[in-house]
């Protein structure tokens, strides 16, 4: 075998037709059928367009709204806490500590909430707290400081 003599193995390889190239290729229509919008040029279908059906996102009800101005908190518990205070050893959580952690997403609004137990005397730094996470977290000798 030498580079000069390969080819490609037989009826592998076809050439399209080239439509829409005057008589000799094979129909005046160049493979659009006759009249109507599919025919001509610049034709565009809106997205979503059934036919004249009445369209799916138009025949789903709707309901209720969504409020652009509310703030959404990641909700951290204080057994989450209790466990991530054991594992880094130190006296304080802020929101960088959770983050190369992996408890919250770098986007994440975090706030404390108060389920679980506490023992762990830390300083917790997050956006928002729970009046029961404050108590417990002070209680245990920590304190709860909100940042912006």
């Amino acid at each position: 075998m030498k580079l000069h003599t390969l080819k490609p193995a037989d009826g592998s390889v076809k050439n399209n037709k080239r439509r829409g190239r005057g008589q000799g290729s094979g129909g005046s229509t160049a493979g659009r059928g006759h009249k109507g919008a599919q025919s001509r040029s610049g034709h565009h279908t809106k997205f979503g367009f059934e036919g004249g059906q009445m369209p799916l996102v138009r025949r789903i009800p709707k309901f209720g709204f969504k409020n652009n101005n509310k703030i959404y908190f990641k909700a951290i518990n204080l057994d989450a806490l209790e466990e991530l205070a054991q594992k880094i050893k130190s006296g304080a959580i802020n929101i960088q500590v959770m983050l190369d952690n992996g408890i919250v997403g770098k986007n994440d609004r975090v706030k404390v909430l108060g389920r679980g137990e506490l023992k762990a005397k830390v300083a917790v730094e997050a956006h928002a707290f729970s009046a029961t996470a404050t108590k417990a977290i002070e209680n245990a000798g920590g304190s709860a400081t909100t940042v912006k």
